[in-house]
């Protein structure tokens, strides 16, 4: 917080809903949240220096997260650009076969989400062959975005994406933590988005012939599965030394602690020079830079925003709300993820302003770091689709659909996000 600055919790509010309004309006998102914070701060009281304080302040609140984002960038980069995402997708749809159809289009956008691509990224990679598949197999779109974005979800919330390094970083544990934390709520969402999408394979319209992408069959130029596999394996084995090391209470493991902005481009490099593409380094890391750089530009708004909720005293009067009627403190943090992602339809900025605004309540509930974000996390994943945000534009593009189409995906897509939701708030905050 910034000495000397106190805003009322209306300000904060009404900061906040500005920038709803304006990224609804299509106002560029990093832009809406700054004006929101600069909005909220002056109308809260703040002046014009201890604005810009604030503002600065609540940057500075997320540069950890934004070192390790681009980290990040690093192995994203190296697994699109080399084609060993699409790779690992095209062997999983083919292994399991066409009786499995939905499964493996589901599993394998969970996958390719998991080892560190953007969810509406592996969104975008598996979607031609979701279309191929569902013009073959009569499958409608609407069945074939539930699989693809239910797996998506999943994956992303045990992957070393940007929304888990927030979480992480929000709550001060180890990102592989919040990974590991995440991994039977994302088995339970998956479970759900397959049986979804099987019961609406008939609801809607199939992919037409027209649809279909005839474009490059051809997969000599993607690299074999076994090279495409080695740059996440890497990363997932040195994440999870430590923590494995602490349950296992093996303390040559538990002592070592690396954190992910060093694993996930050291992991990218191993797996670069494994496909022996070593000669596209600067490329792919280029490319990879290129596609956080949208990240990072809405996590600074994120910061700000995030910064005039902190210095208002809005997480005191919610707590107040709780204590009031009766409900339990620990539900904060799910709740909180689901209200921020739906405000600004981003997983990572949702979480951001969530563990910024109201972290400090949660864990005085008594409640553990990892649990916090585990459940923050899953929460932001509930409604973080709607149409103010890219992802909801990005994945009906890929699934060519129109924007009524893709609206009738959100409910569904909602449930497998409350279930890992639910099934993380049972096993950290119940039993």
């Amino acid at each position: 917080m910034v000495e000397g600055v106190s805003i009322a919790w209306w300000a904060a509010l009404l900061g906040l809903a500005l920038a709803i309004v304006l990224i609804l309006k299509k106002l560029n998102a990093t832009y809406a949240l700054l004006l929101g914070a600069i909005v909220g701060c002056l109308v809260g009281g703040a002046s014009l220096a201890q604005t810009v304080s604030v503002v600065v302040a609540g940057g500075q609140s997320v540069m950890g997260t934004i070192v390790r984002v681009l980290a990040a960038g690093i192995l994203a980069g190296v697994m699109m650009e080399s084609g060993a995402a699409n790779r690992i997708a095209k062997t999983i749809v083919s292994k399991f076969g066409e009786s499995l159809a939905i499964f493996s289009l589901a599993f394998a956008t969970m996958i390719i989400c998991a080892v560190g691509v953007f969810i509406p990224v592996a969104v975008l990679i598996v979607a031609p062959i979701a279309i191929e598949v569902g013009n073959r197999l009569g499958i409608s779109k609407l069945a074939l975005l539930v699989a693809l974005s239910g797996g998506g979800k999943a994956g992303n919330i045990m992957s070393p994406n940007p929304n888990t390094i927030a979480a992480a970083s929000g709550f001060g544990v180890q990102p592989s933590q919040v990974m590991i934390g995440s991994v039977v709520p994302a088995l339970c969402g998956l479970a759900v988005a397959v049986l979804l999408a099987t019961v609406l394979r008939k609801h809607g319209a199939a992919p037409t012939a027209a649809e279909v992408d005839t474009g490059d069959t051809d997969d000599a130029h993607l690299p074999p599965i076994g090279r495409a596999l080695v740059a996440p394996v890497v990363a997932v084995v040195l994440l999870l030394i430590n923590p494995v090391g602490s349950l296992l209470h093996i303390e040559v493991l538990s002592i070592f602690q690396i954190d992910a902005m060093y694993i996930l481009p050291l992991a990218a490099l191993i797996g670069l020079f494994a496909m022996r593409q070593g000669k596209n380094l600067l490329a792919f890391t280029k490319a990879g830079l290129a596609r956080m750089t949208d990240v990072v530009l809405i996590l600074i708004g994120a910061g700000a925003i995030g910064g005039l909720i902190t210095n208002s005293d809005l997480s005191t009067q919610i707590v107040g709300l709780i204590k009031a009627w009766g409900v339990s403190g620990a539900l904060l943090a799910p709740l909180a993820g689901i209200l921020m992602a739906a405000a600004t339809a981003s997983t990572s900025t949702g979480v951001i302003l969530g563990s910024s605004s109201f972290g400090s309540s949660i864990l005085g509930f008594g409640v553990s770091p990892v649990a916090a974000a585990v459940t923050m996390q899953a929460g932001a994943t509930v409604i973080d689709h709607l149409p103010h945000g890219n992802y909801f534009h990005v994945t009906a593009q890929a699934m060519k659909m129109t924007v009524g189409e893709r609206m009738k995906s959100v409910p569904f897509e909602s449930l497998v996000g409350l279930t890992m939701t639910c099934v993380a708030t049972l096993i950290y905050m119940v039993f």
